[in-house]
């Protein structure tokens, strides 16, 4: 079943979104998060009355095999990979779009029956 013209010029643009983020090849997973600690000694700056806390220090979270992994980046780490991490996000987004089209191109299709009551559809000859 061919998808429709709007949908067509939709997947063409989605597509050249994805080519030009896979030119950059700069794409990663996770997010990047400011942090500030206290260190907890006493007379520090950061446990008077009106505390200020060290940092910023930037941190990297990602998931890797279900589990949670963090590594501690540079301020121009964090900096440089910002984008990164935003070309990973938009990546994401784009394919949903596209499976998006996928799904409506299925529900479009008029071979497509919906079975009710879970019957099998009739034999056809």
């Amino acid at each position: 079943m061919a998808l429709t013209p709007d949908l067509q010029e939709e997947a063409r643009a989605i597509a050249k979104e994805l080519a030009a983020i896979a030119r950059s090849a700069e794409v990663l997973p996770g997010s990047l998060t400011s942090r500030r600690t206290r260190c907890g000694r006493q007379g520090c700056k950061c446990m008077a009355d009106l505390p200020q806390p060290h940092g910023p220090y930037w941190q990297w979270t990602r998931k890797v095999a279900a589990r949670t992994v963090c590594r501690w980046l540079t301020e121009g780490q964090a900096a440089d990979y910002r984008t990164w991490v935003t070309n990973d996000r938009r990546l994401r987004e784009l394919v949903a779009r596209l499976e998006a089209i996928g799904v409506a191109a299925v529900e479009a299709d008029p071979r497509s029956r919906r079975r009710r009551g879970g019957r099998r559809p009739p034999p056809q000859s």
